[in-house]
């Protein structure tokens, strides 16, 4: 699975990146739905050490760099961390493995990893990673689509569309695509339920300190009027902050 999702991103993640800045829909999932939200509970971080675990073309790298964060991005696309390079000047990056963590013990004040957890079957092993490599009472921010929306489906009624929530207790992997307008490719993300989510922070000795559900940025209503309004009814992402016990 993981090295589908590595094809997808090295293959698209050019076009990815210009569409995330304003020319295409992960300009609206990404800049004006999951960021503003990620960014609100990462709240400040000045001076402080971040890792960002799967930080694609640099975007949240960019960001908190220029508030005052030294940041290391970690991804395994060759391609978005060519551009991420670009992208936040100020920044390391490294290519690696979200599962096993280049780095000592103790070495982060702050993870963050946006809309990548969800591409892995199993969290524990980024959980134990992402634990080992925080300080103590270190902090770990993760985004993901929300439980009902990966068990969402859209549905079609007398010409009417809408999403219907279906076999929630069924933890599965969900298919997709993505296309660079010339090719696709499949991609996957994993349900789980609330619970087992909750059970996967908790287990893994971290104590849950916010969470909240994504909602667009206002001007996304007349640049995106579809989608907004889809995200107004159905939240599509999360993001949880726990800290290291």
């Amino acid at each position: 699975m993981k090295l589908k999702i590595k094809k997808a991103y090295d293959e698209f993640a050019e076009a990815y990146f210009e569409m995330r800045k304003g020319s295409g829909t992960p300009y609206f999932f990404n800049e004006l739905l999951e960021m503003p939200t990620t960014l609100k509970i990462l709240g400040n971080v000045k001076g402080k050490k971040i890792l960002d675990l799967g930080c694609g073309p640099g975007r949240y790298a960019n960001i908190l760099s220029k508030k005052g964060a030294k940041v290391i991005g970690l991804d395994n696309s060759i391609n978005s961390l060519e551009i991420a390079k670009g992208e936040a000047p100020k920044a390391e990056f490294i290519l690696g493995d979200v599962e096993k963590l280049p780095f000592k013990s103790g070495t982060f004040d702050i993870v963050l990893s946006a809309l990548v957890i969800g591409h892995l079957k199993n969290w524990d092993k980024v959980f134990k990673e992402v634990k080992r490599v925080l300080k103590k009472n270190g902090i770990f921010v993760f985004s993901n689509y929300t439980p009902i929306r990966s068990a969402g489906r859209k549905k079609k009624w007398a010409r009417r569309k809408f999403i219907l929530m279906e076999d929630y207790f069924d933890e599965r992997p969900i298919y997709g695509y993505w296309s660079n307008g010339k090719k696709k490719l499949e991609v996957v993300h994993f349900h789980k339920t609330y619970g087992t989510v909750i059970k996967i922070i908790t287990h893994n000795g971290f104590e849950i300190l916010d969470y909240e559900d994504c909602k667009p940025l206002k001007k996304a209503k007349k640049l995106f009027p579809r989608y907004y309004r889809e995200a107004m009814d159905f939240p599509n992402f999360c993001v949880w902050k726990v800290r290291k016990k």
